[in-house]
C-alpha cells in the first residue's frame, strides 16, 4: 500500500484528514499501545488477552483522535492549551483612590 501525505506550500501536514499535532498523538498513542502489549506478553500474560487489550487500546486511541480533530480542527488543542494558561480574571487590590490621586511631577534639570 502507498499513503500519501499531502503538504502545500504553507499548509499543515495532513494524513487521512488528521492534521498537525493530531498526527503526534494518533502516533504516540499507537506507539504506547503496542510497547504495552510486547510488554504484557513478556511479563507472561495469556497472548489473547494482550491481542485483545491491543486491539481495544488502539481502536480507542485512533477513535478519539479523530473526534478531537473533527471537534477541535487544526489548531484547537493549541487554543484550549492557551485557554488553560490564561487568567480567568484579573484582581486589582489598589484602592480606587490610589488612582485618582495626582502624583506630583518632578523637575527636570
Amino acid at each position: 500500500m502507498k499513503y500519501n501525505i499531502n503538504k502545500g506550500i504553507g499548509r499543515t501536514v495532513e494524513f487521512k484528514g488528521l492534521k498537525a499535532q493530531y498526527l503526534f498523538i494518533f502516533a504516540g498513542g499507537l506507539l504506547g499501545v503496542l510497547i504495552l502489549v510486547m510488554i504484557m506478553y513478556m511479563i507472561g500474560i495469556n497472548s489473547y488477552l494482550c491481542i485483545v487489550l491491543g486491539a481495544v487500546g488502539a481502536s480507542l486511541i485512533i477513535w478519539q483522535t479523530f473526534s478531537l480533530n473533527s471537534k477541535y480542527g487544526e489548531h484547537g488543542l493549541m487554543k484550549i492549551a492557551a485557554k488553560k494558561r490564561h487568567p480567568r480574571f484579573i484582581i486589582c487590590r489598589r484602592t480606587v483612590r490610589r488612582y485618582i490621586q495626582i502624583t506630583p511631577k518632578q523637575n527636570a534639570v
